[in-house]
């Protein structure tokens, strides 16, 4: 008998997607993936070295990871009675709410444009997908979403806030509208919460059917790949079972623990991150021909006559950031670039004048 061929074997669904893409970096100014441009200090540095040195990577990790939810729970201000749930990146916590919410029949709910991998792990749990179009301005059509929840039913909703790739912070007040509306859960993905000083986190004992997702990744810690998700027991003691044995290693957790020790450097280097938001948003708005998106992230969503041209001419000064043309109708001719350095900032000020 002839085995099987993956057109006969592999999900239709799964054929037709195409892989999630993370280009060469190497000899660029790296502005294409929202990371923190700064490291953290020497001495921090010296002291992860002597962790990394001393931990017993012979053995399992804390399964419950415990000292590092505690130290979360503090430095993320997570209310009384919530619970954490920890994820080899957001990535992963997503993943664990598509396939425990993968009933006959359910939906996942999500704005568009947005974070791709809610659309595409909805796929991989082979769970419907329906994507609200925001307005063109990115802002949030509250009564299409309402619409949408009511005709759907979805047992999940997605929100990043602020969004991404547009940067924006939707309306507060219609977020509340949607949560009192939704018949499921609410994922509101903080990824950027310290980039935007807003926060669902103090909303959770308010709202039974909230979860807000977090991570690192944007702190400076992207390397560790730790994403968490709080909650309420309830809901997360039956999400935590799907959670792979051991899926946060040693090494993440005894680092994470150390480096949010020293919350303050973090903040340091965001608000320094914040500050070279404002002044490249106010460079690229004095630019004739560039639209300038708002921004409450640490990237910047801006239109140009011809994002292609524009993209190749920054890639061939040595400026690499997101091209978003092709990623979704609304986005065409977008480009997306990280705040870097105030140092990287004026190269690609300077390639971006150069190259249009």
């Amino acid at each position: 008998m002839m085995p099987l061929k993956p057109d006969q074997l592999i999900r239709d669904e799964i054929r037709a997607l195409a892989a999630y893409h993370v280009p060469d970096a190497s000899g660029y100014v790296k502005l294409d993936a929202m990371e923190n441009p700064y490291p953290l200090p020497a001495e921090l540095r010296d002291a992860l070295g002597q962790i990394a040195r001393d931990a017993a990577i012979n053995r399992y990790p804390d399964a419950a990871a415990t000292a590092l939810k505690a130290r979360l729970r503090t430095v993320m201000e997570v209310p009384e009675g919530m619970e954490i749930l920890l994820g080899n990146g957001s990535d992963e916590i997503i993943q664990i709410l598509a396939m425990a919410i993968a009933k006959p029949g359910a939906t996942i709910l999500g704005l568009e444009p947005s974070f791709v991998m809610y659309k595409m792990i909805a796929a991989f749990a082979g769970v419907s997908y329906v994507g609200v179009p925001l307005r063109a301005n990115f802002t949030l059509d509250l009564d299409a979403t309402l619409a949408a929840i009511a005709a759907h039913q979805p047992a999940l909703i997605f929100i990043a806030y602020p969004n991404n790739p547009s940067g924006n912070l939707f309306d507060m007040s219609a977020l509340l509208r949607i949560l009192d509306a939704a018949p499921g859960l609410v994922v509101l993905d903080e990824a950027y919460h310290v980039f935007a000083l807003e926060s669902f986190m103090p909303l959770l004992t308010r709202y039974p059917n909230l979860l807000v997702m977090r991570t690192l990744s944007k702190l400076g810690l992207a390397g560790l790949r730790l994403g968490f998700l709080v909650g309420r027991p309830a809901w997360l003691n039956e999400l935590d079972k799907l959670r792979l044995p051991y899926n946060i290693n040693i090494l993440t957790q005894q680092i994470a623990e150390q480096v949010l020790a020293h919350a303050d450097i973090l903040e340091q280097q965001a608000a320094a991150i914040r500050s070279e938001r404002a002044r490249l948003m106010q460079a690229l708005a004095d630019i004739a021909g560039i639209e300038v998106f708002p921004s409450a992230a640490n990237f910047i969503l801006l239109r140009v006559a011809n994002a292609d041209t524009v993209f190749e001419g920054l890639k061939q000064r040595g400026i690499l950031i997101k091209n978003l043309s092709r990623a979704h109708p609304q986005l065409q001719n977008c480009l997306r670039v990280t705040v870097g350095t105030p140092d990287e900032n004026q190269q690609f000020l300077a390639s971006l004048n150069a190259s249009l």
